[in-house]
Protein backbone atom coordinates (compact mmCIF):
# COMPACT_ATOMS: atom_id res chain seq x y z
CA UNK A 1 0.00 0.00 0.00
CA UNK A 2 2.88 2.15 0.72
CA UNK A 3 4.08 1.75 -2.69
CA UNK A 4 0.91 2.52 -3.98
CA UNK A 5 0.43 5.41 -2.68
CA UNK A 6 3.94 6.74 -2.88
CA UNK A 7 3.52 5.64 -6.80
CA UNK A 8 0.32 7.50 -7.45
CA UNK A 9 2.23 10.74 -6.03
CA UNK A 10 4.85 10.40 -8.14
CA UNK A 11 2.67 10.02 -11.23
CA UNK A 12 1.22 13.36 -10.43
CA UNK A 13 4.75 14.59 -10.16
CA UNK A 14 5.71 13.21 -13.36
CA UNK A 15 2.88 15.37 -15.51
CA UNK A 16 5.73 17.96 -15.16
CA UNK A 17 8.42 16.51 -16.01
CA UNK A 18 11.02 19.62 -16.24
CA UNK A 19 9.97 20.88 -13.13
CA UNK A 20 10.11 17.33 -11.48
CA UNK A 21 13.73 17.30 -12.68
CA UNK A 22 14.31 20.89 -11.72
CA UNK A 23 13.70 20.66 -7.77
CA UNK A 24 15.50 17.58 -7.78
CA UNK A 25 18.74 19.47 -9.26
CA UNK A 26 17.67 22.23 -6.67
CA UNK A 27 17.70 19.45 -3.93
CA UNK A 28 21.01 17.75 -4.83
CA UNK A 29 22.38 21.45 -4.67
CA UNK A 30 21.20 22.17 -1.90
CA UNK A 31 22.28 19.06 -0.13
CA UNK A 32 25.87 19.46 -1.28
CA UNK A 33 26.39 22.70 0.71
CA UNK A 34 27.23 20.63 3.87
CA UNK A 35 29.44 19.18 2.08
CA UNK A 36 31.21 22.64 0.87
CA UNK A 37 30.75 23.71 4.03
CA UNK A 38 33.14 21.05 5.29
CA UNK A 39 35.77 21.35 2.49
CA UNK A 40 35.61 25.37 3.61
CA UNK A 41 36.91 24.68 7.07
CA UNK A 42 39.69 21.82 5.76
CA UNK A 43 41.04 24.83 3.45
CA UNK A 44 41.81 26.55 6.40
CA UNK A 45 43.25 23.85 9.03
CA UNK A 46 44.30 19.88 8.39
CA UNK A 47 42.37 18.51 10.98
CA UNK A 48 39.24 19.30 12.77
CA UNK A 49 38.89 17.12 16.10
CA UNK A 50 41.71 15.26 14.90
CA UNK A 51 39.99 13.55 11.61
CA UNK A 52 40.76 14.35 8.15
CA UNK A 53 39.01 15.70 5.26
CA UNK A 54 38.42 12.13 3.69
CA UNK A 55 37.18 10.82 7.44
CA UNK A 56 34.98 14.06 8.05
CA UNK A 57 33.32 13.58 4.60
CA UNK A 58 33.05 9.85 5.13
CA UNK A 59 30.93 10.54 8.26
CA UNK A 60 28.97 13.37 5.99
CA UNK A 61 28.27 10.71 3.56
CA UNK A 62 26.90 7.84 5.62
CA UNK A 63 24.70 10.20 7.53
CA UNK A 64 23.51 12.14 4.90
CA UNK A 65 22.99 9.08 2.86
CA UNK A 66 21.08 7.41 5.90
CA UNK A 67 19.18 10.53 6.95
CA UNK A 68 18.02 10.80 2.58
CA UNK A 69 17.10 7.88 2.75
CA UNK A 70 14.45 7.86 6.00
CA UNK A 71 13.54 11.40 4.70
CA UNK A 72 12.14 10.03 1.45
CA UNK A 73 10.26 6.87 3.54
CA UNK A 74 8.91 8.55 6.40
CA UNK A 75 10.01 12.48 6.05
CA UNK A 76 6.17 13.50 5.25
CA UNK A 77 5.16 12.08 9.05
CA UNK A 78 5.85 15.34 10.16
CA UNK A 79 2.89 16.93 8.66
CA UNK A 80 0.88 15.22 11.78
CA UNK A 81 1.06 18.30 14.22
CA UNK A 82 -0.96 19.98 11.01
CA UNK A 83 -3.86 17.31 10.62
CA UNK A 84 -4.42 17.11 14.04
CA UNK A 85 -4.27 21.34 14.21
CA UNK A 86 -6.69 21.08 10.96
CA UNK A 87 -8.79 18.03 11.96
CA UNK A 88 -7.89 16.31 8.78
CA UNK A 89 -5.90 13.45 10.78
CA UNK A 90 -10.00 12.07 11.34
CA UNK A 91 -10.72 11.72 7.63
CA UNK A 92 -7.01 9.14 7.27
CA UNK A 93 -8.36 7.41 10.55
CA UNK A 94 -11.39 6.14 8.66
CA UNK A 95 -9.50 5.15 5.92
CA UNK A 96 -8.59 1.37 5.58
CA UNK A 97 -4.80 2.19 5.21
CA UNK A 98 -2.74 2.78 8.02
CA UNK A 99 -2.27 6.69 8.85
CA UNK A 100 1.24 6.42 9.35
CA UNK A 101 1.52 5.39 5.57
CA UNK A 102 -0.93 7.61 4.38
CA UNK A 103 0.92 10.68 5.76
CA UNK A 104 4.40 9.42 5.01
CA UNK A 105 3.74 8.91 1.60
CA UNK A 106 1.59 12.48 1.47
CA UNK A 107 3.14 14.89 -1.36
CA UNK A 108 5.63 12.48 -1.95
CA UNK A 109 7.96 13.63 -4.55
CA UNK A 110 10.69 12.17 -6.92
CA UNK A 111 12.19 15.11 -5.94
CA UNK A 112 13.49 13.81 -2.94
CA UNK A 113 15.59 11.64 -3.97
CA UNK A 114 18.02 14.50 -5.05
CA UNK A 115 19.13 14.05 -1.39
CA UNK A 116 20.63 10.99 -1.97
CA UNK A 117 23.06 11.88 -5.07
CA UNK A 118 25.76 14.33 -3.34
CA UNK A 119 26.19 12.00 -0.11
CA UNK A 120 26.66 8.89 -2.27
CA UNK A 121 28.68 10.67 -4.60
CA UNK A 122 30.95 12.02 -1.46
CA UNK A 123 30.91 8.73 0.00
CA UNK A 124 31.96 7.59 -3.29
CA UNK A 125 34.97 9.56 -2.91
CA UNK A 126 35.96 9.33 0.41
CA UNK A 127 35.97 5.54 0.67
CA UNK A 128 39.10 4.96 -1.08
CA UNK A 129 41.03 8.23 0.90
CA UNK A 130 40.68 6.61 4.20
CA UNK A 131 43.83 5.46 5.41
CA UNK A 132 41.92 2.25 7.13
CA UNK A 133 42.82 -0.91 7.94
CA UNK A 134 40.21 -2.82 5.04
CA UNK A 135 39.55 -5.79 6.05
CA UNK A 136 36.08 -7.78 5.78
CA UNK A 137 34.61 -6.90 8.24
CA UNK A 138 34.97 -3.21 8.06
CA UNK A 139 33.85 -3.19 4.58
CA UNK A 140 30.72 -5.07 5.77
CA UNK A 141 30.19 -2.82 8.15
CA UNK A 142 29.74 0.56 5.74
CA UNK A 143 26.53 -0.56 4.30
CA UNK A 144 25.35 -2.33 7.77
CA UNK A 145 25.96 1.31 9.45
CA UNK A 146 24.02 3.19 6.59
CA UNK A 147 21.26 0.36 6.84
CA UNK A 148 21.12 0.93 10.78
CA UNK A 149 21.16 5.07 10.08
CA UNK A 150 18.02 4.93 7.79
CA UNK A 151 16.28 2.68 10.71
CA UNK A 152 17.29 4.67 13.35
CA UNK A 153 16.58 8.17 11.57
CA UNK A 154 13.18 6.43 10.56
CA UNK A 155 12.75 5.45 14.12
CA UNK A 156 13.04 9.44 15.25
CA UNK A 157 10.75 10.45 12.39
CA UNK A 158 8.21 8.25 14.07
CA UNK A 159 9.20 9.26 17.23
CA UNK A 160 9.34 13.27 16.58
CA UNK A 161 5.20 12.78 14.48
CA UNK A 162 3.90 11.25 17.89
CA UNK A 163 4.87 13.96 20.30
CA UNK A 164 3.42 16.07 17.98
CA UNK A 165 -0.35 14.47 19.65
CA UNK A 166 0.65 16.05 22.66
CA UNK A 167 2.75 19.32 21.76
CA UNK A 168 0.58 20.41 18.56
CA UNK A 169 2.50 22.96 17.53
CA UNK A 170 5.87 21.86 18.42
CA UNK A 171 6.82 21.13 14.67
CA UNK A 172 10.08 23.60 14.99
CA UNK A 173 10.87 21.44 17.91
CA UNK A 174 10.92 18.12 16.68
CA UNK A 175 12.80 19.49 13.64
CA UNK A 176 16.08 19.76 15.79
CA UNK A 177 15.46 16.32 16.80
CA UNK A 178 15.53 15.22 13.15
CA UNK A 179 17.11 17.53 10.67
CA UNK A 180 19.57 18.41 13.80
CA UNK A 181 20.61 14.88 14.47
CA UNK A 182 21.94 14.75 11.03
CA UNK A 183 23.33 17.43 11.06
CA UNK A 184 25.12 16.41 14.24
CA UNK A 185 26.08 13.23 12.82
CA UNK A 186 28.18 14.77 9.64
CA UNK A 187 30.96 15.83 12.26
CA UNK A 188 32.94 13.51 14.78
CA UNK A 189 31.39 13.91 18.03
CA UNK A 190 35.11 14.63 19.45
CA UNK A 191 33.83 18.48 18.54
CA UNK A 192 31.44 18.15 21.44
CA UNK A 193 31.78 18.26 25.42
CA UNK A 194 31.86 14.75 26.94
CA UNK A 195 28.02 15.18 28.74
CA UNK A 196 27.06 16.03 25.26
CA UNK A 197 28.14 12.91 23.74
CA UNK A 198 27.21 10.90 26.39
CA UNK A 199 23.69 12.81 25.69
CA UNK A 200 23.63 11.40 21.94
CA UNK A 201 24.98 8.21 23.18
CA UNK A 202 22.65 6.83 26.16
CA UNK A 203 19.71 9.52 25.72
CA UNK A 204 18.78 9.82 22.08
CA UNK A 205 21.24 7.33 20.39
CA UNK A 206 22.52 9.36 17.58
CA UNK A 207 25.79 8.38 18.01
CA UNK A 208 24.77 4.74 16.55
CA UNK A 209 23.87 6.29 13.33
CA UNK A 210 27.49 6.23 11.98
CA UNK A 211 29.61 7.18 15.03
CA UNK A 212 30.27 4.20 17.23
CA UNK A 213 30.44 1.99 13.77
CA UNK A 214 33.32 4.64 12.01
CA UNK A 215 35.14 3.95 15.06
CA UNK A 216 35.24 0.78 13.90
CA UNK A 217 35.90 1.39 10.30
CA UNK A 218 38.81 4.12 11.11
CA UNK A 219 40.36 1.84 13.56
CA UNK A 220 39.66 4.64 16.38
CA UNK A 221 39.66 4.64 20.20
CA UNK A 222 36.58 5.94 21.45
CA UNK A 223 36.27 9.23 23.32
CA UNK A 224 34.15 7.57 26.15
CA UNK A 225 35.75 4.75 26.68
CA UNK A 226 32.77 2.40 25.67
CA UNK A 227 33.71 -1.17 25.20
CA UNK A 228 34.11 -2.17 21.64
CA UNK A 229 31.05 -3.88 21.66
CA UNK A 230 29.40 -0.97 21.61
CA UNK A 231 30.98 -0.30 17.78
CA UNK A 232 28.60 -3.29 16.71
CA UNK A 233 25.36 -2.19 18.88
CA UNK A 234 23.62 -0.26 16.05
CA UNK A 235 21.55 -2.95 14.91
CA UNK A 236 20.52 -3.34 18.43
CA UNK A 237 19.62 0.15 18.94
CA UNK A 238 17.48 0.37 15.81
CA UNK A 239 15.40 -2.55 16.86
CA UNK A 240 15.24 -0.31 20.26
CA UNK A 241 14.57 3.36 18.42
CA UNK A 242 11.83 1.44 16.45
CA UNK A 243 10.18 -0.10 19.02
CA UNK A 244 9.68 3.03 21.33
CA UNK A 245 8.68 5.29 17.81
CA UNK A 246 6.12 2.27 17.56
CA UNK A 247 4.88 2.19 21.33
CA UNK A 248 4.54 6.30 21.47
CA UNK A 249 2.73 6.11 17.88
CA UNK A 250 0.23 3.79 18.80
CA UNK A 251 -0.20 5.30 22.43
CA UNK A 252 -1.08 8.81 20.52
CA UNK A 253 -3.38 6.87 18.17
CA UNK A 254 -5.46 5.85 21.06
CA UNK A 255 -5.61 8.74 23.31
CA UNK A 256 -6.27 11.04 20.45
CA UNK A 257 -9.67 13.00 20.31
CA UNK A 258 -9.96 14.98 17.48
CA UNK A 259 -10.07 18.50 17.56
CA UNK A 260 -13.29 18.94 18.95
CA UNK A 261 -14.74 21.27 16.24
Amino acid sequence: MYALLAWTWTRAAAQYPVSMLLLSLATAVVGALDAVGIMLLFAHTPRIAGFTAAEVLFLYGTSALAFGISDILLGGAERLGQHVREGTLDALLVRPVSPLVQIATEDFSPRRFGKLLPAALVLGLALPRLDAPWTAGRVAMVPLMVACGTVIFAGLWVLAASLQFVLVDSHGATKSLTYGGAFLTQYPLTLFARDFVRGVTFAVPLAFVNWQPSLYVLDRPDPLGLPDAARFAAPAVAAVVCAVAAVAWRTGLRHYRSTGS
